[in-house]
């Protein structure tokens, strides 16, 4: 898919007042139904979600579209999930980052504050008797001035991989050329897709609710290609008569990506071992 191409920006009178917004709200689903399977995908939660990785993610991400770190605040909850925020100003430059990514970042950084942030919360779930265990992983950036969120987006993908993902773009507010002129977006855009690489568009099946009068734009994206080995927890040994069958685990996997993508559940009591792909 093609990037939308570049145009001359707008002469402003002061400061871009306009308020861009992406919200990157990622799914990971997994098999895990013993107790060994859990305690290990517990593990994995642990050690892929945690504060401190996702603090590193997060600066990255503002190297990538521009922005100077001001302050960090980030927290591990029990007995899972982490939640980070950094606020940022605009304008970084490539020293600023040389000791924040890959390592650990300062506490805090003082300069301009122009209502910029980044923020990630984290919201792991295990489905009682199915094994089924998703972990949402919500992205939110928010920038004023010349910054653009939109330049961080095949990073995150190629970061989370996710399941699923639903994405939203939004641009609020107005704000005025040099001749008085309102504007209410400084840059083209038609759909979030134009903005994902070619090698993701052909990974996943996408469908985009775009209102462009009111500068929002969304698109959901659902993994084409299920590998029941990167999307199940086995433990050595355990393998027998007592598991279901893998073709019986890639359905549950299935089904529970399609519910996610579609945003329909099935009807109650409906759940069971032999439930066919939607």
């Amino acid at each position: 898919m093609a990037v939308a191409p570049a145009r001359p920006r707008l002469q402003l009178t002061g400061f871009n007042n306009l308020t861009k917004t992406l919200s990157f709200n990622s799914y990971e689903v997994r098999y895990a139904a013993t107790p060994a399977q859990q305690n290990r995908y517990r593990a994995y939660i642990d050690e892929t979600y945690n504060a401190e990785r996702l603090t590193g993610i997060l600066c990255m991400v503002a190297r990538i579209i521009g922005g100077n770190i001001l302050n960090i605040a980030r927290q591990d909850y029990e007995p899972q999930g982490a939640s980070v925020a950094l606020l940022i100003s605009e304008g970084a430059s490539a020293a600023d980052f040389a000791t924040q990514w890959p390592g650990s970042p300062p506490n805090a950084l003082l300069g301009h504050l122009d209502k910029s942030h980044i923020t990630v919360h984290t919201y792991p779930e295990s489905h009682p008797d199915h094994g089924i265990n998703t972990c949402r992983a919500d992205v939110d950036v928010s920038t004023c001035g010349r910054i653009s969120p939109l330049h961080a987006l095949n990073d995150l993908m190629a970061i989370f991989k996710p399941d699923v993902v639903s994405i939203d773009y939004r641009v609020r507010g107005f704000t005025r050329d040099v001749a008085g002129n309102k504007h209410f977006i400084d840059h083209p855009i038609r759909s979030i897709q134009d903005f994902l690489s070619t090698e993701m568009g052909e990974q996943y099946q996408m469908v985009d609710v775009n209102v462009s009068q009111q500068q929002f734009f969304h698109t959901r994206m659902l993994c084409k290609d299920l590998d029941p080995r990167h999307n199940r927890f086995s433990v050595d040994g355990e393998e027998g008569t007592s598991l279901p069958e893998p073709m019986a685990i890639a359905r549950r996997l299935r089904q529970e990506m399609t519910e996610i993508f579609s945003g329909e559940a099935p009807p109650e009591g409906s759940w069971s071992g032999n439930t066919q792909t939607q």
